[in-house]
């Protein structure tokens, strides 16, 4: 990703909304692969967020010393919060498992409570 940042949201000639498209295809799929089945910690939200608003503060032209509110970002950009993005992408899946008929291989493995214990790892 810092690849990313350094060869993308530094160069000058890119106008902000070429940078914004990068954003969205390249920068946002990496930053949420797999997001549907990720448990959402506090720290797992505060990671995301970081390595978004890092990326929006350079389109923007910003640091962190400018003391510029995240919201304000979005806004000033156009853009959705990644979280919320990921949150709407969960309770999707969580519908699909929903309205799922029973006896279907994902409805079963989701309401499967794990006994025992895991084994040592290596």
């Amino acid at each position: 990703m810092r690849a990313l940042n350094r060869s993308v949201v530094v160069k000058k000639e890119l106008s902000r909304k070429a940078k914004l498209s990068i954003y969205q295809s390249m920068y946002v799929p990496v930053l949420t692969y797999g997001h549907q089945r990720w448990v959402m910690t506090e720290r797992t939200r505060s990671r995301i967020q970081a390595a978004e608003m890092s990326f929006l503060r350079r389109v923007a032209g910003l640091s962190l010393r400018d003391r510029v509110r995240s919201s304000d970002i979005w806004e000033e950009l156009g853009v959705e919060p990644l979280l919320l993005h990921i949150e709407r992408s969960q309770l999707g899946r969580l519908g699909h498992l929903a309205r799922m008929p029973s006896g279907r291989l994902p409805l079963e493995v989701f309401r499967t409570c794990p006994t025992g214990r895991r084994p040592a790892q290596d």
